[in-house]
């Protein structure tokens, strides 16, 4: 039974970027029906797979100034989402390889804290292992 105490760490090019607010990948895999003339749905032609995410998290620290410089510079990174402690988690490690920010938002204007905001494209995922 989970108990949801778990944490996740997210690690940027091989440094734990803290305190994540959010981070959400997201997996595009299209597919097309193809018809024939004497039946409907027959099958299906798979398209391209695309892999995007968002990330966002209180602007204070060197990580948003790092983040901006990789965006800014075009630079390809890897990040991966592990189980920093808990066993509540499908996955012990999510691996997503030759990333770029496609577009960043270093800060935003608030009475709080100011948030970053990073949306990125990731051509290279993979994951590590089952917890149970």
């Amino acid at each position: 039974m989970a108990d949801w105490n778990s944490k996740l760490v997210v690690s940027v090019a091989g440094a734990v970027i803290t305190p994540i607010d959010t981070f959400v990948p997201t997996f595009t895999l299209p597919r097309t029906v193809i018809h024939s003339i004497e039946k409907d749905r027959v099958g299906s032609i798979a398209g391209p797979r695309t892999a995007t995410f968002t990330m966002s998290m209180k602007a204070i620290g060197p990580s948003v100034a790092i983040l901006t410089n990789m965006a800014l510079n075009g630079t390809e990174f890897s990040v991966s989402v592990a189980v920093q402690s808990g066993n509540d988690w499908s996955f012990l490690q999510l691996l997503f390889r030759e990333c770029l920010i496609i577009s960043a938002n270093p800060s935003n204007l608030s009475t709080d804290a100011p948030v970053a905001s990073f949306n990125g494209i990731i051509l290279g995922f993979g994951e590590s292992g089952d917890i149970t």
